[in-house]
């Protein structure tokens, strides 16, 4: 058995589905303070505090739960540095109470949900796991002091994902991305296109072909497909291990809208606004390392794919 923390959220809860589609058992542990109860789907789910400690191990121990995969935290840029004590709390402290609880109950193995926010303003594009921690938002700060105790954890075998830009949804349309507030920019300007709203691009004057920022944009259930081989290299006996989760090449801003019109048909109307602060002008991986000792396959490396998919999430 398997418990997902958080495991009814976006990456949460896709990763569970891919768990279990590869034969393995998982019971979800959520608070659904930003999860939601459907997307657990059929999945046992017990509704508990990431800080409750007693009953996170009693959890793990009613369960015979083998490796904890953990994907509950706070993850809003602006919320972190608007409270920082929350994300403190939350995701710091809240790591601190599973990591006791996995103790309690004799659990030794861990698959954290980290970021590549760790990194803040990189020295160098591709990102490779060895750049230096240098996070610009309380959110980074969050998590590399989480992957902190995670790795000085006494007897604990990890493997540590950081995540770029999370994009689409499940391919049948079942499982989406449900964010409040929606901070992405995908789903943002997918709903400009089906409201007929207009969407603010944060700057046009960067240092890139086109003057907007680029990103890393990659498939939630390539995600996912990296989680389930993550937990079977622990179950096996492997080695504790780092690696960055992305595509290692960028999409711009305008790409994405460019992406949007053609896959919705619609008309996106966007207009210039000014440059969020700490925004770098491009962001993508070097992600050889989870492709080298995991085996890790990017099958859904199409920007296009990935917006659709979204799209039809949305669209219910």
């Amino acid at each position: 058995m398997l418990l997902a923390t958080g495991g009814a959220g976006y990456i949460g809860s896709h990763t569970v589905r891919a768990l279990r589609a590869a034969g393995h058992a998982v019971v979800v542990y959520d608070d659904l303070s930003e999860g939601r109860r459907e997307a657990v789907l059929d999945a046992p789910l017990v509704e508990g505090d990431i800080l409750d400690t007693g009953r996170l191990a009693a959890t793990l121990a009613e369960h015979r739960v083998e490796a904890v995969l953990h994907f509950a935290a706070r993850c809003y840029v602006d919320e972190s540095i608007a409270n920082p004590p929350l994300y403190w709390r939350i995701n710091r402290d809240g790591t601190r109470s599973l990591l006791a609880a996995m103790a309690e109950a004799g659990v030794p193995r861990l698959v954290f949900s980290s970021t590549c926010a760790v990194f803040g303003v990189p020295d160098r594009v591709p990102m490779d796991e060895d750049l230096p921690h240098r996070p610009i938002s309380v959110y980074g700060e969050t998590k590399s002091a989480m992957e902190g105790e995670i790795r000085a954890a006494p007897g604990v075998r990890h493997v540590i994902f950081r995540y770029f830009n999370a994009a689409g949804a499940s391919e049948d349309g079942v499982l989406g991305e449900h964010h409040d507030p929606e901070t992405h920019l995908i789903p943002r300007a997918l709903a400009a296109a089906r409201d007929g709203t207009e969407l603010v691009v944060n700057g046009d004057d960067y240092p890139t072909p086109d003057g907007t920022c680029i990103r890393d944009y990659v498939h939630v259930c390539d995600l996912a497909d990296a989680h389930v081989l993550a937990v079977q290299r622990l179950l096996a006996g492997g080695a504790s291990l780092v690696c960055n989760l992305g595509y290692g090449r960028g999409h711009s801003v305008q790409a994405v809208l460019d992406s949007v019109r053609r896959v919705t048909g619609r008309p996106l109307r966007a207009r210039v606004g000014p440059r969020r602060a700490g925004d770098p002008p491009a962001l993508f991986a070097r992600a050889d390392r989870a492709r080298t000792e995991l085996g890790w396959a990017c099958r859904r490396d199409d920007l296009d794919l990935i917006v659709r998919h979204a799209w039809a999430a949305l669209r219910g």
